[in-house]
């Protein structure tokens, strides 16, 4: 992203604390399907290893069966594939676009995008210094907006720029203030690591699964002042290739620990311009080739783990000089997926309100990216999502080619969902704290699970809430709780179905 949502300046120190956890990414509950979403390594190896051998685990014991009836892994792609097929071509669609909601609370023209329009992703735009609680509020309720009306129960992509400075729009409690790239840049890569591994597992803790970073732009030291969407803002890791490739690969595999899901950009790079793309037309680059250096972090970044690859609205004269980045088959087709061999999800930079591409409508924007071969359109402004929408779904109905093109960007975004185990069995919403949802609140805190709230559970739960870990749960634990969940204090003393269905909501973001 470029510089509006720059200019919303950044006051607020952190004035919360956190709690590390294990990786929020998780093993199977129920099926197979959970399995191959979450797929952490020990587990498949696990599940292999008990259909080689043709054990069943059954209760506290394995029997000897037949091999065959073990239950067989199930990649990534193979579950989105089963998902695909039973989208509407309008579910189809609605995955490849990301709307802007507000931190502060999603207006109705959002939700409209995902109840009306199937949008599958949500960018969370602006700035908060409230802290975590209220964007764990916000968070389950936009979940809760995937009915299979909407999107086939499918969650959404949930994105924000937590990339340190004037770019970080989660601040405030349980939120570390995080330093500028460029400061980070100074850290050391094993250091740095551990720093993006805290401020990854906060942010994913407040119900995001994106982060809209690192920024893999290079900018030489004697232009970063003119450099209007980076070098101004300090966001680059360095001055050169080889410390924006080393430093940003840093941040990224520590923000990937907890289970984010993390965005190289702007492809093919930002470093070389003046203007803003937010705030300026016609903004050009005139150096970067399609064999620069400038290239290399991006190569780096999808090495050390990028499931996201964002590309820029500037023209890059070298490379294609007749269109922007985001419209280039060249850029995305070629260079993207055929120099860097990324097979993730490329996300455009805003088409909605960015000035740089204002001369298109927004129906002929969405068009143009989907058709020089990228996944999602991202636009900050909720307002053209029904022309976008409606462009792509009038043209997807007549065009064989496009609708192609639309069942494999669908099919890329999915993958990337159940990658990150978000395509497995969710919570039912029953308000209701039954075995399974004391199970799941068991797997979230990481104890063992046993489907019964004992001391252990209770313990585990008061740390995370930040109350005495006495074992006994009283009005102090359930006031802490709701506070953390973003609920009122109702002076409920035990478990109630207010507390216990937003409990619910919210580990659904969570596993």
């Amino acid at each position: 992203m470029g510089s509006r949502r720059l200019a919303m300046m950044c006051v607020a120190a952190c004035s919360g604390a956190a709690v590390l956890a294990g990786p929020t990414t998780a093993t199977a509950v129920t099926g197979a399907a959970r399995a191959a979403s979450a797929a952490p390594a020990a587990s498949a190896a696990s599940t292999v290893g008990s259909v080689a051998l043709g054990f069943v685990a059954t209760g506290s014991t394995a029997s000897l069966a037949p091999a065959a009836l073990a239950p067989a892994a199930v990649s990534p792609a193979a579950t989105a594939q089963a998902v695909l097929n039973r989208l509407t071509t309008a579910q189809r669609v609605g995955q490849l676009f990301m709307v802007g909601g507000s931190v502060k609370g999603l207006s109705t023209t959002t939700r409209t995008a995902v109840s009306r329009y199937h949008v599958g992703n949500l960018i969370l735009t602006g700035r908060t210094t409230a802290g975590a609680a209220p964007v764990r509020a916000l968070t389950s309720g936009a979940d809760s907006m995937t009915t299979n009306a909407a999107t086939s129960g499918v969650p959404l992509l949930i994105a924000s720029d937590q990339e340190g400075g004037l770019v970080q729009v989660l601040q405030g409690p349980w939120f570390s203030r995080m330093p500028t790239a460029l400061t980070q840049g100074t850290f050391t890569d094993a250091g740095l690591t551990r720093s993006a591994t805290l401020w990854g597992s906060q942010v994913r803790r407040a119900g995001v699964n994106v982060n809209l970073a690192p920024v893999m732009d290079t900018v030489s030291a004697s232009f970063a002042r003119q450099n209007a969407p980076i070098g101004a803002f300090q966001r680059e890791y360095g001055h050169t290739p080889a410390v924006v490739a080393d430093k940003g690969s840093a941040f990224l595999r520590g923000m990937r620990v907890p289970g984010l899901a993390m965005t190289a950009k702007h492809f093919p790079g930002l470093g070389r311009v003046t203007g803003n793309t937010d705030t300026t037309a016609g903004v050009t680059d005139r150096v970067t080739t399609r064999t620069s250096p400038d290239i290399g972090p991006f190569r780096s970044a999808v090495g050390a783990g990028a499931q996201l690859l964002m590309v820029s609205s500037a023209v890059y004269s070298r490379i294609d000089a007749a269109r922007p980045a985001a419209f280039s088959p060249t850029v995305i087709t070629g260079m993207i997926r055929g120099d860097l061999r990324f097979s993730g999800i490329v996300i455009s930079d805003d088409l909605g309100a960015a000035r740089a591409v204002q001369a298109w409508s927004p129906g002929t924007r969405a068009l143009n990216f989907l058709n020089a071969g990228g996944d999602i359109v991202l636009t900050v402004d909720p307002t053209v999502i029904p022309a976008m929408v409606g462009a792509v779904t009038a043209r997807v109905a007549t065009d064989a080619a496009l609708r192609a093109r639309v069942n494999a960007a669908a099919l890329r975004v999915l993958t990337v969902k159940a990658a990150n185990g978000m395509l497995g069995t969710r919570i039912a919403m029953s308000g209701s704290l039954t075995g399974s949802t004391v199970s799941s609140l068991q797997r979230w805190l990481g104890v063992t699970r046993t489907g019964a709230l004992g001391s252990a559970t209770i313990r585990a739960l008061q740390v995370r809430v930040n109350v005495p870990a006495s074992g006994v749960w009283g009005s102090r634990s359930m006031a802490a709780l709701q506070s953390y969940l973003g609920l009122s204090h109702d002076g409920a003393t035990t478990w109630n179905s207010r507390t216990v269905h937003q409990l619910q909501a919210y580990l659904n973001t969570q596993l």
